[in-house]
């Protein structure tokens, strides 16, 4: 009953955490328009923020297996609050832009909430907590474009605000409701290795590297098709604005269903192996079909594929990296993860519209089904992870 208490508690944090991020990216292009930026200047938004993730997710998830997840989780969340409130005041596009790279320091942090979830979790009910951390970032990012729209009737900056309010609440309610997990104060004290010597001892693991190999090529897949599927919707099969924004919230609910409800008894069943490889082989099928859609009912059909895979890979291949790390270096490892996750999230924008308008429509997603083909070959080819002491 306390493991179960401390998963709803997190799963609030993080849907709080992303919910007040939701209600911020929609407006932040035009909001960034309005300060005097460049379409050119606004893709630094988010290739910034995700170098900052790159970097720091080892570090915050490597220093939450030194110091406590909870220390750690309380700084990122009062960090996220001042990005959210540096956004609204922004004067200038310099201003909004190292706000930006703040808040992807302070956002950082999903490895320290995937390590706190391995702390809580038995091997075997593990996937179904990285579930429940993805349906959260799932339902924050589907209902937070939503309140977002709403306030910026008042003002672009009115989200940033709303946002920050979130934040600082939801720093209060955590300071007051999250706890220490028990399992990692044991694990630390009996903690011998640390720093780079237990960065090469986890890398070094067998299956390791190919986690992490499938975390880059399956996030910049994915990525490369969200940065273009809007694109794609409106030049080649003619849908206005209001029904890109429906696709995209379709793609988010089916994730949060899968990963809030279904996870777990598939994991039981198939196991997170079976499971990471079919999400993958789903996506590619997905991506596949998507320039040969036809319309919005062949839009729904190949996204919901996509879709289903999403939210099957995700848990699983989190789940995986953390059973193949010692219980001392949970946040360490799966920052790692994490990082490369980062990563992904830069090249895959970059190569999808990049490839979207100076080769062909196709090849963003055609070069994706390819990479998902490729990282699924990599995930059949991973030995079981070994059992937990």
């Amino acid at each position: 009953m306390r493991r179960q208490a401390s998963l709803a508690i997190l799963f609030l944090i993080v849907f709080i955490d992303l919910l007040g991020f939701g209600m911020v990216i929609p407006v932040l292009p035009l909001y960034a328009k309005t300060l005097g930026a460049s379409e050119a200047w606004v893709g630094l938004l988010s290739s910034g923020y995700s170098a900052m993730q790159f970097v720091f997710a080892p570090v915050w998830g490597r220093l939450s297996d030194r110091i406590g997840r909870r220390p750690v989780l309380l700084v990122s969340i009062a960090m996220t609050a001042i990005a959210f409130a540096l956004y609204g005041l922004a004067g200038s596009f310099a201003w909004l832009l190292v706000a930006r790279l703040f808040a992807g320091i302070a956002t950082a942090n999903i490895a320290i909430a995937q390590a706190y979830v391995a702390d809580v979790t038995t091997p075997e009910t593990r996937a179904k907590g990285m579930g429940l951390i993805g349906a959260a970032f799932g339902l924050g990012f589907v209902l937070g474009p939503a309140f977002g729209g709403l306030l910026s009737r008042w003002s672009l900056a009115a989200p940033s605000f709303a946002a920050a309010a979130l934040a600082a609440a939801n720093l209060v309610a955590a300071w007051f409701v999250l706890g220490e997990p028990q399992e990692r104060r044991a694990a630390a004290h009996g903690a011998r290795v640390r720093g780079l010597a237990a960065l090469r001892s986890e890398l070094s693991k067998p299956g390791v590297l190919g986690l992490i190999a499938i975390y880059f090529l399956a996030i910049a897949a994915f990525s490369a098709m969200e940065n273009t599927y809007a694109f794609l919707a409106t030049d080649r099969y003619g849908l206005d604005p209001q029904r890109v924004f429906y696709l995209f919230a379709y793609i988010g609910v089916i994730v949060v269903l899968v990963q809030g409800g279904l996870i777990g008894p598939l994991t039981r069943r198939f196991g997170e192996k079976r499971l990471l490889v079919a999400g993958l082989l789903l996506q590619a099928g997905g991506l596949a079909a998507l320039p040969h859609a036809g319309g919005l009912a062949g839009l729904l059909a190949a996204t919901a594929p996509l879709s289903v895979g999403s939210g099957l890979t995700s848990p699983t291949l989190s789940a995986l990296l953390s059973k193949m790390a010692r219980a001392e270096d949970q946040g360490g490892t799966l920052g790692i993860g994490q990082s490369a996750a980062a990563f992904g999230r830069i090249v895959g924008p970059e190569a999808g519209t990049w490839t979207y308008s100076n080769q062909a429509p196709a090849v963003p997603y055609v070069g994706g089904a390819l990479l998902m083909v490729v990282a699924a070959a990599v995930g059949a080819a991973l030995r079981p992870p070994p059992p937990e002491t």
